[in-house]
């Protein structure tokens, strides 16, 4: 499979595939670590490589996933997570009662699986830590006051700092020294004081 771009937006079908949390787990770790096998992937997750190898047949099935063609055997076959952007339609973006469902499932599981990682990071032990990667992190948050179309604006900014730099740094995964690096984004407007008041005295 190939996205362009503008990657891909998954449909009922895709969406109701991934909602399962042995899915969306197996989802983020192609993500996360590369191309892994039924095997691989059982021991990462503590399940069997029947299981694994099931779940990984129902992503195929909507090329969620895809054979890497050059590598493995009949009985070891290695599977990857397309390169490119996707994005999850929101529940309320669902025609269906069970698309609904199926996109709270996997919208959930995917941040929860992104708090535990961030989690991991921030309580990994120094011991643990890299050489040179101490201090080369970030974790920050802002609050601003802006109105939609500044929203907008920055959501426009960010998204186009994220795409040059994805393509500045894009097949460095063979480089010496080289590490997996998670780059999160969130820009959403917060509940106030004044939208209490408002729906306490509605």
């Amino acid at each position: 499979m190939t996205e362009n771009d503008q990657g891909r937006t998954l449909d009922a079908g895709a969406l109701k595939a991934l909602a399962h949390p042995l899915r969306v787990r197996i989802y983020d770790i192609l993500s996360e670590r590369g191309p892994q096998t039924a095997s691989t992937l059982a021991k990462l997750i503590g399940e069997t490589s029947g299981a694994t190898s099931y779940h990984l047949r129902a992503l195929a099935a909507h090329d969620l996933i895809q054979e890497v063609s050059d590598r493995g055997t009949t009985r070891e076959r290695w599977w990857e997570r397309p390169k490119g952007r996707i994005s999850l339609p929101g529940p309320d973006q669902a025609a269906t009662p069970s698309g609904r469902a199926a996109a709270q499932i996997v919208t959930s599981e995917f941040f929860l699986l992104r708090h535990r990682a961030l989690m991991d990071y921030l309580n990994r032990p120094a011991s643990e830590t890299p050489a040179g990667w101490e201090d080369a992190g970030l974790v920050a948050t802002t609050m601003l006051d802006l109105t939609p179309e500044q929203m907008a604006e920055l959501k426009d900014d960010i998204s186009a700092f994220v795409d040059a730099v994805v393509a500045r740094y894009s097949g460095q995964e063979n480089l010496a020294g080289t590490r997996r690096v998670s780059m999160r984004t969130d820009v959403f407007d917060v509940a106030t004081r004044s939208d209490a008041i408002t729906e306490e005295e509605s």
